[in-house]
Order: structure tokens, then C-alpha cells, then sequence
């Protein structure tokens, strides 16, 4: 019940590293096969058309190659302009977007790679060792999940990247990864009580599972409008079909020919719902039932159903002991991150930070 993603420090880094691209999902992407020959051409008209996307209208040539200077070290364009692309993909934000959205989600970019920019100047004042042969294996690492070079330049221009790129991006993530191991996470500990407190605090929304239950079901549909003699023969028909379950005949395949419930196609299986997510009437009856059970005609508003139970989870509330070390983890990566916006913070005060 209870799960909380892990963050290693690795992790951690590269949330500051807004930037820094999911080499798996490039290598996907890589993969993908180029448009057939054979697809019909564009028209002159969509060839010339201006390409859509909250990017596109930013590029201009009129824009400064320079967006930011943070204590002397420059912030580019084409950063920028990539660490906005990556976080309008992962916030799956629709496109194009409204001048002045635009304009919100461009300065939390910028300001995203001034934080990544100061923790990364921060880090390179500790030391080390070997950081050459860490930043070449994690590079093998990521060129491994391609199959050629040429896949991975191809993925890395579509994110305007070239391979040194991602030698410094790497590179960025080690040392800004080893500052956060070394000042933070090592030195970070949640007790028992704190532990303890959360789990009392949070127990019915993370630590209760109500009971639930897992049914198909066959219906003969009415509404509103059906006359009393149409309810009859909805009913008739039902009946006769719950004849044909209980002399053996398989339900799903009756669910399929016979049911007018869209999940027919998937032979009357409804999934999974707890309680308050069905009508009365169907409710009472499917959680009667015992796994494997099947209930004589139910009537509710959308008509005669027979319900077949898949499986049925009763309610359970899980134990402190079970769940402590994950809440530990969890308390853990929030004073993590916590400390880390501090010391971006504190960083900030000090640093000349210059946005052109």
C-alpha cells in the first residue's frame, strides 16, 4: 500500500540539472523508425508552415546568445531553451502555450539552471577521486543503451546536444551528486519518533487500504424510458441467461455476446472498486459474494446485472514495523531537499547573479 520512490543522491542532483536528458527515454526515441518513403509528401504549404510548439516561438534570431551570468559563468540560450523543453515534456504541458505562461515557464527554467549553476560551483570545491574515470564509465553507461553512435547523436541533436554535452553533463551530475552524498544525505537521519509520528498522523490516508472487490457482470440495460413490459423481458432474458451460467456455460463468453455493458468486450470485467464506487444495490450484492460466486438478478437503475466475483481484498491497515524504514526514507529525501533549497538559497545572497 504504502510506496515512496526512492531518490538516491545521483537522483537528487538531477533535479537541479534540469537540463540533463533521460538517456534511456533518447534511446527510445533513437529507436523509433524514420517515415517510409512511401508516406505521402507534404504540401509546399505545410513544408513552409512555422513549426508549433511553445519553442518555436522563441526561436529567433534576434535573441541573445546569453541569458544569465552567475558569478561570471554564462547561461546560454540554447541552455535554456533546452531545460524549458525538458520541463514542459516532463510536466506534459500542452503546447503552444500563452504568451505570458510562456514567459513563467521560461524564468522558472532559467532560474532552475541559476540554482543547478550554483550548487555545481559549490561541489567542485571538494575533491574527487578518479572524477575522469567516474564520468567516462557513466558516459559508456549511457552510450551502451544505444545501438550505434549514430543513434546516439541523432537522439542527442534532437535535444540540441552534442556528445561533449553530455560529457559535461555527466560530469555535472557526479560532482553535484557527491556534494549532496557527502554534506547531505550522509549526514541526514530520521528517528523512530519522527517515524512514528508520521505514521500516526498519516495513517488513514497512506496506511489504510479499504475493502475492495474485483467483479464482472453481464447486464440487460433499461433506463428511464423502458415501459414496464420492456423491464419485464430485460429481466426475462436475464434469468434465462443466468440459467446458462449455472448449467456451466462460460460467463465471460455470455458477457461477450450478450451483455449491452461496454465492458462486454472485455467479457463483463469491471476491475477493481471499493466501496461508495457502485450503485446500492449492485454494491451489496458483489461484496456478498464469495471469490468465484455468482449472484442471482440484480435490478438497479441501468437494469438486470449478473455478477460474477473475481476477487474480493478485505480491509487492512499496515503495521508500523512494515512501513517504518520506507517513512524513515521518505522523512530522509524531504530534510535532504530541504537542506539542499537552503544552502541554494544562502548560495544566492552571496552570489552575483546577473540575468541579461
Amino acid at each position: 500500500m504504502f510506496s515512496l520512490k526512492h531518490l538516491g543522491s545521483t537522483a537528487l542532483a538531477a533535479l537541479f540539472l534540469v537540463s540533463l536528458p533521460a538517456w534511456s527515454a533518447l534511446a527510445e526515441e533513437a529507436a523509433k523508425p524514420s517515415a517510409s518513403k512511401e508516406q505521402p509528401k507534404e504540401s509546399a504549404k505545410e513544408q513552409n508552415k512555422e513549426p508549433q510548439g511553445a519553442l518555436s516561438q522563441q526561436a529567433k534570431p534576434v535573441q541573445k546568445e546569453q541569458v544569465a551570468r552567475v558569478n561570471g559563468t554564462v547561461i546560454s540560450r540554447v541552455e535554456l531553451e533546452r531545460a524549458l523543453k525538458v520541463m514542459l515534456s516532463q510536466n506534459q504541458v500542452e503546447q503552444p502555450l500563452a504568451p505570458e505562461m510562456l514567459q513563467q515557464a521560461e524564468d522558472a527554467a532559467l532560474d532552475q539552471l541559476i540554482s543547478a549553476e550554483l550548487l555545481y560551483q559549490e561541489a567542485t570545491k571538494l575533491e574527487i577521486k578518479d572524477l575522469d574515470k567516474q564520468v567516462a564509465e557513466k558516459v559508456a553507461l549511457n552510450r551502451a543503451k544505444f545501438k550505434s553512435d549514430e543513434e546516439l547523436e541523432k537522439a542527442l541533436k534532437g535535444v540540441d546536444m552534442t556528445l561533449k554535452d553530455m560529457q559535461d553533463f555527466t560530469r555535472k551530475d557526479i560532482v553535484i551528486a557527491n556534494l549532496i552524498e557527502s554534506q547531505f544525505v550522509s549526514k541526514s537521519a530520521v528517528s523512530e519518533a519522527e517515524a512514528r509520528k508520521f505514521y500516526d498522523e498519516n495513517l488513514e490516508k497512506y496506511f489504510k487500504k479499504p475493502e475492495s472487490a474485483r467483479a464482472s457482470h453481464i447486464l440487460i440495460g433499461t433506463d428511464e424510458k423502458s415501459t414496464p413490459e420492456e423491464r419485464k423481458k430485460a429481466k426475462e432474458k436475464a434469468e434465462a441467461l443466468l440459467k446458462r451460467v449455472k448449467a456451466g456455460e462460460d460467463f465471460a463468453a455470455i458477457a461477450k455476446s450478450d451483455s449491452t455493458c461496454p465492458s462486454s468486450s472485455q467479457g463483463g470485467d469491471l476491475g477493481t472498486f471499493g466501496r461508495g464506487q457502485m450503485v446500492a444495490p449492485f454494491e451489496q450484492a458483489a461484496f456478498a459474494l464469495k471469490p468465484g460466486e455468482v449472484s442471482g438478478v440484480v435490478e438497479t437503475q441501468f437494469g438486470y446485472h449478473i455478477i460474477k466475483l473475481t476477487e474480493k481484498q478485505e480491509a487492512a491497515t499496515e503495521k508500523f514495523e512494515d512501513v517504518k524504514a520506507k517513512i524513515q526514507e521518505f522523512l530522509k529525501q524531504e530534510k535532504v531537499q530541504k537542506e539542499i533549497s537552503d544552502r541554494v538559497e544562502a548560495l544566492r545572497e552571496k552570489a552575483k547573479i546577473e540575468k541579461l
